[in-house]
């Protein structure tokens, strides 16, 4: 069986579902020939450049305006009538890869390949299965693939938003948000805080930033040296090298303080520091969200992204296993609150495994296996033959 992964260079979640569905393929079936591709590598140079930097410029500066834009481009198929000049312009260099790959299956873990995947079966150009792997809570109308297999979504309320889109129920698997295998390791909290030189009798809080290390983390940190009980605070920089080493400075001079502060880098050993935590602070982003989830980790949200992240933290609130913190002076205020209440966090804790899926992406995987050795061809939505027709018009192909 050959399996091609297609994610898109844009912040981290998306490579990492990747990554996580790759993993598990090679970890659980021998004879899968599997290759993981950016799909943005296959873009024009410019465009590429642009998508990337935006978004991250966006997010830093302007995060309202990407709201914005986020809620206007959410109508539902009404991206065909612009996305087919786009596909024109970059499709070309992926369709001689999947002409020459012949991928019995491609799984997507971004839009922008979804899309662009979709489109070459609306045109015949290939044959094969399509994968489409939902990475956020919610579903945006820049998921809604016209040519598709499966789509594996994070919860049933996103599963029900598709069907009632017109997408058969069949089709649509309730699989969580694929992580990394290492998520469904079980591993002893006090023997984690040990091994990472942290105090294994004080409370821990992760404060995650993102792949990238954005946020307003030093504020954060301001508000947490206020606590009142002493605390074990790792802070996960990312790849940011700048935030890194002003949290090491900011970690010097707090030694004076009964709060143990540690900055770390990129590591591998997220699972281990969720681990060893009692509380998740930072944005909820659909893959450091369902990692959490994943080690029961409750959830205190604060300043999401207006748009995806606005609605992740929706559906994570209502689920019972996260609070939201608009207003960072009460930062300590509400995390004590909830430390206090050991009631209230052993039913979040609860609500968290429940709502977990740490196999996710070994499920996918054992899906996608099925799909390939079953007897189900490429489904079209009724807008596929809209698509078509549309095609057709515009370029008399």
């Amino acid at each position: 069986m050959r399996v091609l992964i297609l994610s898109t260079s844009i912040g981290t979640g998306h490579v990492r579902a990747a990554q996580a569905i790759e993993a598990a393929f090679k970890g659980q079936v021998s004879d899968a020939v599997v290759r993981h591709e950016d799909s943005l590598s296959f873009a024009n140079a410019a465009f590429r450049k642009v998508y990337q930097q935006t978004y991250i410029d966006l997010v830093a500066n302007a995060p309202d305006l990407l709201g914005l834009a986020y809620d206007y481009a959410d109508r539902d198929w009404d991206r065909l009538h612009y996305g087919m000049a786009f596909e024109r312009l970059n499709i070309s260099k992926l369709s001689r890869l999947l002409k020459e790959l012949k991928p019995d299956v491609i799984v997507c873990t971004h839009s922008l390949p979804a899309d662009m995947v979709s489109w070459l079966l609306c045109r015949k150009e290939i044959s094969c299965h399509h994968a489409v792997v939902v990475t956020d809570f919610d579903l945006h109308a820049v998921w809604l693939c016209h040519h598709y297999s499966r789509y594996y979504v994070a919860i049933d309320e996103t599963k029900e938003h598709l069907v009632q889109l017109g997408f058969e129920r069949s089709r649509v698997v309730v699989s969580g948000i694929p992580i990394d295998p290492v998520f469904a390791q079980a591993k002893d909290q006090r023997q984690m805080r040990i091994k990472h030189s942290l105090s294994p009798e004080l409370s821990t809080i992760f404060v995650s930033t993102g792949g990238l290390g954005m946020g307003p983390t030093e504020q954060i940190l301001e508000q947490l040296r206020k606590l009142h009980e002493p605390a074990n605070i790792v802070v996960a920089c990312g790849a940011n090298a700048d935030l890194l080493e002003k949290v090491r400075i900011a970690a010097k001079k707090n030694q004076s303080s009964e709060h143990f502060i540690s900055a770390i880098g990129f590591t591998t050993e997220i699972d281990e520091y969720m681990a060893a935590s009692d509380l998740i602070i930072g944005k909820p982003g659909g893959l450091t969200s369902s990692e959490a989830l994943a080690k029961g980790l409750v959830s205190v949200i604060v300043r999401p992204i207006p748009g995806q992240e606005e609605r992740n933290a929706d559906h994570l609130v209502e689920e019972g296993v996260a609070i939201r913190c608009n207003n960072l002076p009460v930062l300590a205020y509400k995390i004590e609150e909830l430390l206090q209440n050991q009631e209230r966090l052993k039913i979040m804790r609860s609500n968290a495994k429940r709502m977990g899926r740490a196999h996710s992406a070994t499920d996918i995987a054992a899906d996608v296996c099925q799909l390939v050795a079953g007897h189900e061809s490429v489904v079209a939505h009724p807008q596929g033959h809209v698509c078509e027709r549309l095609w057709r018009e515009r370029f008399a192909v």
